[in-house]
């Protein structure tokens, strides 16, 4: 998957300028793709040269004017034959703190520890993150009455993709902690 798909993903939701987006990605796209907000900019760029997305400006009185990108119908076929192509491969994880935790035995293992301290409160603070989003989005419905209503489901399916990973985060890291405490205390 590419940037641009992810990009052309979140602007199924409507138009959107290029600092909405990378709020959107780091509140909800993040569950499933990580970017700057430097690499959006240069992939709003080459996907409007491509006639992928056009972009509006929107003239504000006391502030830079700002620029509004949406989908063409060229976008629209993009996304259309993105989604029905096969996946490609699984997942892998490619985690620098796994790293570190395999060499915990013969490295610092209380640096090892409070890395992995700081992994379960980003964690917590971003499974709370996507808990205010999701109940935005249901609205003080039931999830069967927001999967009947919703015009779109995409975006809480992939939600709760994302905070099912935070939660196994969490408790990864906890089991992992209290292990290396209780290795600690033996030694």
């Amino acid at each position: 998957m590419a940037l641009r798909h992810a990009v052309m993903a979140a602007l199924l939701g409507g138009e959107a300028s290029g600092y909405d987006l990378a709020k959107q990605f780091d509140a909800s796209v993040a569950n499933f793709w990580m970017a700057t907000p430097q690499q959006l900019y240069r992939e709003l760029e080459r996907m409007q040269a491509e006639g992928l997305i056009a972009a509006r400006v929107v003239e504000q009185e006391r502030r830079p004017n700002k620029r509004l990108f949406s989908l063409t119908a060229a976008g629209m076929a993009a996304v259309r034959a993105y989604a029905a192509e096969p996946p490609g491969k699984p997942t892998t994880i490619r985690d620098e703190l796994l790293v570190k935790v395999q060499c915990a035995d013969v490295g610092d293992i209380e640096a090892v520890r409070a890395a992995i301290g700081e992994s379960v409160e980003w964690a917590r603070a971003k499974l709370a993150r996507y808990e205010r989003l999701r109940e935005r989005l249901l609205k003080g419905r039931t999830e069967d009455a927001y999967f009947a209503e919703a015009e779109r489901v995409g975006p809480y399916l992939t939600l709760l993709r994302g905070m099912a990973f935070e939660r196994e985060n969490i408790q990864w890291g906890e089991i992992a902690l209290r292990r290396l405490e209780r290795r600690r205390e033996r030694t």
